[in-house]
């Protein structure tokens, strides 16, 4: 029997990325490779690449220095281990990435990656390194379905993909050049995946796209479905007790989305919701087609329908352009929504993209300063909407062990982390924690009573925004 190929993958960046690597898991399992945690007894390493953050492409070419060394050191023990780039910053830059680094054998691109094995059999037979074709009809192309031990192996929570691409072109963004244009999964092929996911003891379903809520793909009737009226589909299915999407653009929320907030109960009140600026001038110079205006009136729709909902969202300093007051409208925006939680960067341009070649930048030492404002404000928030579920009950989606022994630990409807000491038996199952305290961003708990359960609702009410902005 031949024993089987080890494969390390290194995933960075986004939600997308790391459901990419799963599914690069089940397209090489038929292959014989399996997952292992070491690179240095891999026979195939992959570098899952996202060109989003600041210098993305210099951290790849760093890696695979560090991996070039552990690829000669495996040569002079007699073992051939590959190496790929796959992902965005292999769609980008692909023939820069063949010239720099000769170590690598296979360069793909995120909506080829289903065409791995005959890549690594391409490059084999070649003996020189080997870059994709990247089609954009090709972006669903075959994916084996994910063996139930693998499933089983990833936990009870589970991303989905039924979306990919973005028409929005907002000025400081690359992902229209590498991920390509919108593009929907029909319903029963997404429908299908849940079905098995759930068969294997999946909870949770998290549908991902990089635009997520311009999903707008072809129903069992013909029609074209929204997001909303597939999150009703997919709520039906046996065993999905909770269902999450992200991300979302403020563009594309419509009513069916807000009316399945209001009548799924799977479907979790945490929206992330980004903005990037609170300022209607640097949005129009980001592109983003919305103003603040529009952004909040959806976040009141959301409100209106659901009250116990509660947003995250994204928040980018020092965009091109940016002066002081459109900075302090950004926190006044922060102050009036209230949020759960968010992600903050300073800009960094991106080649290629329409931002990068704007000349009025902002000082590195204006952007660390705005940066550690916003922050400061966006902590206090978190933290005074995670002290409020203090002896509150609240819903707790167990997941695994935890790292105290006898601890186990889940996520609130909020996706905070929560602990309570208890049999692995409640793994997979919701069950209500009462709150005793906080510990950095985890709640501790016990899990309530009958009579606890009873008496107490099994959520508590978001904070107003007065109560996180004072920490009240």
């Amino acid at each position: 029997m031949t024993p089987p190929r080890k494969l390390h993958i290194k995933s960075y960046g986004c939600q997308m990325n790391a459901y990419d690597a799963q599914r690069m898991v089940d397209t090489l399992a038929p292959e014989g490779f399996v997952e292992t945690a070491s690179v240095d007894d891999a026979d195939l390493v992959i570098l899952n690449t996202c060109h989003i953050r600041e210098k993305a492409s210099e951290k790849v070419y760093s890696e695979l220095g560090r991996l070039r060394a552990v690829k000669d050191e495996a040569a002079r023990k007699g073992r051939h281990m590959n190496i790929a780039v796959a992902g965005c910053v292999a769609q980008a830059e692909g023939s820069e990435i063949i010239r720099r680094a000769p170590v690598v054998d296979v360069v793909v691109g995120p909506q080829s990656y289903h065409h791995l094995p005959q890549l690594l059999a391409r490059a084999k037979s070649h003996g020189r390194a080997l870059e994709t074709e990247f089609p954009v009809e090709d972006k669903f192309g075959f994916l084996p379905a994910p063996r139930p031990d693998a499933i089983r192996a990833r936990g009870i929570s589970s991303f989905v993909t039924v979306q990919e691409g973005c028409d929005k072109f907002c000025t400081f963004c690359v992902v229209p050049y590498t991920r390509g244009a919108e593009v929907s999964r029909p319903v029963a092929k997404i429908v299908d995946d849940v079905r098995r996911l759930a068969d294997n003891g999946v909870r949770e379903i998290t549908l991902i796209g990089q635009n997520v809520n311009a999903y707008h793909g072809e129903g069992p009737d013909g029609r074209t479905w929204s997001l909303g009226t597939l999150l009703r589909r997919v709520a039906e299915i046996p065993g999905i007790v909770r269902l999450r999407y992200s991300t979302s653009h403020p563009r594309d929320v419509d009513e069916t989305l807000i009316d399945a907030h209001r009548d799924l109960p799977a479907l979790m009140p945490f929206v992330h919701l980004p903005v990037q600026s609170g300022s209607d001038r640097i949005l129009a110079a980001m592109n983003r087609k919305h103003t603040v205006s529009n952004y909040r009136r959806v976040i009141d729709r959301f409100r209106a329908a659901r009250q116990d909902i509660a947003f995250s969202s994204d928040f980018i300093v020092g965009f091109p352009g940016e002066a002081e007051e459109d900075f302090l409208a950004t926190l006044a925006l922060i102050s009036q929504i209230g949020y759960a939680g968010a992600y903050s960067f300073k800009y960094s341009p991106r080649p290629g993209t329409p931002a990068a070649d704007m000349q009025e930048m902002v000082s590195a030492a204006e952007m660390d300063e705005r940066l550690v404002r916003l922050q400061e404000l966006i902590d206090s928030q978190q933290s005074a909407f995670n002290a409020a579920a203090i002896g509150n009950t609240v819903d707790v989606l167990f997941e695994r062990a935890a790292r105290n022994p006898g601890q186990i630990v889940g996520r609130t409807a909020y996706l905070q982390p929560a602990h309570v000491m208890a049999s692995p038996d409640i793994i997979g199952q919701v069950l209500p924690v009462t709150i005793a305290s906080l510990e950095r961003y985890s709640l501790l708990g016990e899990l309530a009573t009958s009579a606890q359960a009873q008496g107490a609702p099994a959520t508590f009410s978001p904070m107003t925004t007065s109560q996180m902005t004072t920490g009240a």
